[in-house]
């Protein structure tokens, strides 16, 4: 039996293998679905060619259904109002994929243009597009009116609206009120923006609920679609009803808001001795700075507990204020009543000193002098540790809390020894961080400490430093302070150590927070306020400062009253702010922004220290009542802004009732006005003037 071969023939496919192997039959018998033998006839069919092969090309079956679902995923999305914000997620809609329209009141046409954006500008064409979803990006107090005026009948019944606005319950109501029933509503949040979200949206949230979807399975699947352009991008998704939401974004957003406009009423500086705290509060101001005051008009008008937060606030300061206020005057009325009994003299210490130091007893070393070692010689000279005694210094510690066990700990790790003595008793602290500890100071000033390093509270240093028996210590100590003042501690030194002490003061601007995980790159400050003029003592001084230099501190040379005016507008700014949050009782919520996670930050760390701290930056830094007005006038001057704004919408919706009531009824009125007159007119004929 003799067997042919049928030749395939797919006119489609072009051209054959034969162009590369011109011998079809060169190929082994194992690819062929039957044997060859000797007696089939292959010279009586066609030459066998091989037409195509079984491989996975990118028109297969399943590379189609691939395609299909990925391109079933894209939306086509409508953004009305293209502003900043809608430009900002217009972005990340074209990267994914997403068809995106836009329609704006002004013209974006070059902007959509750059981005890929079908530009209309008129809302009909828009809507006869039939977008799937409709983005409300318009400001909050023009959502109404925008609302409104586009053409619902040009879209399909099925259209989803959004909105994105920063309150909820109204555009909620506004949505449900306005359009008709067979859209479906979705509100949400996305609680960043162009700023915040610059870097992308992973870990950022995204607040929503699903006011309105109907239930069939092409309008829910269309609703998670939409869900999920901001889900695959990292949000952290939130569902929540509006009203939740807007109670928590009037403690959160409304709040932090507020703060950054009364600090940006301050015009805050960045100054050479930033804080964190201070940094982050400049953060604040410039993020919500570049917002517009429709915005934050908005968060105020459109949602009803933002009156309460500002109210609480208002109070909070006025709280504060008080405290400080009434611990001054108790201050006084003390100093009052001691000084009535007592004699007015008092020994001029600026006397003896200049006396000692005119006899020529010693030579004072200048800031100004040639030989005085600048801050940038001392972050170059002892980078590296130096392990020859005579580079180690003994440092007394005078008040031994929790500032002062922070150093301890540093100057014990570089080699220094240390001892402490303070009117709590730490000695099993002491003994742990390897610090001889002394509960007796005379004890302790007859080790001859080379360092007496104050770390009391403000208010306890003069007190501490009058009670120390000076007379016991070597004549050359060096006398250093870490007070936040520093005009007080440098006044209070030059007035009751005797000449013969060096001084200098100093502001480490961190503590155990702030610096615990080491002190590069945070500020020094410092100012020598007395050197005598000697190679051991100028030495001893920058082997003082050398310990926080070698720690990468940034150090800073600058006198006291320089470093008092800078602290007063950002330091002292920057703890009365956190004072004020404190009052609120702000807590984490479930939608924080990253501007209202600072604001927590900064209440923490300013809690953690004493009001006694804080205190001592108002008594003794003799700007921070000039600060203090300042913010009591930048917190007035945004309430009066919110209250016109307010009152002027009130007035316009008054007078517009009142020519609506004036139009209707006129005439009748005037009838009976008129009829009532002539009654009078009559009546008063008869009565007798006198």
């Amino acid at each position: 039996m003799l067997c042919s071969i049928k030749t395939f023939h797919p006119l489609q496919l072009k051209p054959s293998l034969q162009s590369i192997n011109p011998n079809p039959l060169q190929f082994k018998h194992s690819f062929l679905p039957f044997s060859l033998n000797n007696n089939t006839n292959v010279s009586s069919s066609k030459p066998l060619r091989i037409r195509a092969i079984d491989a996975a090309q990118s028109f297969d079956h399943e590379s189609k259904l691939a395609i299909q679902f990925h391109n079933s995923q894209k939306l086509k999305i409508a953004i009305v109002g293209f502003g900043n914000f809608g430009q900002f997620l217009a972005a990340t809609f074209i990267r994914q994929g997403h068809t995106v329209l836009a329609y704006s009141r002004s013209d974006y046409s070059t902007a959509a243009h750059k981005m890929g954006v079908a530009f209309f500008h008129n809302p009909d064409d828009l809507c006869e597009e039939h977008p799937e979803v409709i983005l409300l990006c318009s400001s909050i107090i023009s959502t109404q009116k925008v609302l409104l005026s586009l053409p619902f009948q040009r879209l399909k019944r099925s259209t989803l609206f959004v909105d994105v606005l920063s309150v909820k319950e109204f555009p909620k109501n506004l949505l449900l009120e306005v359009l008709p029933n067979y859209f479906d509503i979705i509100c949400s949040h996305p609680m960043f923006g162009p700023e915040s979200g610059r870097h992308g949206w992973n870990g950022l949230t995204f607040m929503y609920e699903k006011v309105r979807i109907l239930y069939e399975d092409h309008r829910m699947a269309r609703c998670e679609k939409f869900l999920n352009v901001f889900a695959r991008e990292g949000c952290r998704m939130v569902e929540m009803s509006c009203g939740d939401h807007d109670i928590y974004a009037a403690g959160s957003q409304f709040i932090t808001h507020t703060v950054g406009r009364v600090l940006g009423g301050l015009n805050l500086e960045s100054t050479p001795i930033n804080t964190k705290g201070y940094e982050s509060l400049l953060d604040l101001v410039e993020n919500t700075a570049g917002d517009s005051f429709d915005l934050y008009y908005g968060l105020f008008m459109f949602n009803k507990s933002s009156l309460e937060m500002l109210e609480k606030l208002d109070f909070a300061f006025e709280d504060l204020r008080k405290e400080l206020i009434g611990r001054l005057h108790h201050v006084v009325r003390e100093q009052l009543f001691e000084n009535a009994g007592k004699s007015q003299g008092v020994q001029d210490n600026n006397y003896a000193f200049s006396k000692y130091y005119l006899n020529g007893s010693a030579n004072i070393l200048s800031p100004k002098d040639d030989s005085f070692h600048d801050v940038a010689q001392l972050n170059k000279s002892n980078n590296s540790s130096q392990s020859n005694e005579n580079s180690k210094l003994k440092i007394a510690i005078i008040g031994f809390g929790n500032f002062g066990q922070f150093l301890a700990k540093t100057f014990v790790n570089l080699g220094h020894e240390v001892l402490a003595y303070s009117r709590s008793d730490y000695s099993a602290m002491a003994q742990k961080l390897r610090v001889s500890y002394f509960s007796d100071a005379d004890d302790l000033c007859e080790q001859h400490p080379e360092v007496i390093l104050l770390c009391t509270s403000i208010l306890s240093t003069e007190k501490v430093l009058k009670s120390l028996p000076v007379q016991r210590l070597k004549r050359s100590t060096l006398f250093v302070d870490v007070l936040s003042v520093k005009e007080f501690p440098r006044n209070l030194f030059l007035q009751h150590l005797p000449p013969y002490f060096d001084i200098l003061c100093t502001h480490p601007m961190f503590g155990p927070e702030s610096g615990k995980n080491g002190w590069k790159g945070l500020p020094f400050v410092f100012d020598k306020v007395r050197v005598v003029r000697d190679e051991s003592r100028i030495s001893r001084c920058d082997q003082f400062l050398n310990i926080f230099a070698s720690e990468g501190c940034q150090m800073v040379e600058m006198s006291c009253a320089e470093h008092d005016w800078h602290a007063a507008g950002s330091q002292f700014i920057t703890h009365t702010t956190g004072r004020i949050l404190e009052r609120l009782k702000l807590e984490a919520t479930p939608i924080n922004t990253k501007g209202y996670e600072t604001l927590l930050s900064l209440m923490d760390n300013t809690v953690g220290d004493s009001f006694d701290l804080y205190y001592g930056l108002f008594l003794y830094n003799l700007n921070a009542m000039e600060q203090l007005e300042r913010l009591d006038q930048a917190i007035e001057s945004l309430k009066k802004q919110l209250f016109g704004r307010l009152h002027r919408i009130y007035r316009k919706q008054v007078f517009e009732n009142e020519e609506l009531v004036h139009a209707l009824p006129e005439r009748s009125l005037l009838r009976e006005i008129s009829d009532d007159r002539n009654a009078v007119s009559s009546l008063s004929d008869t009565v007798d003037p006198k």
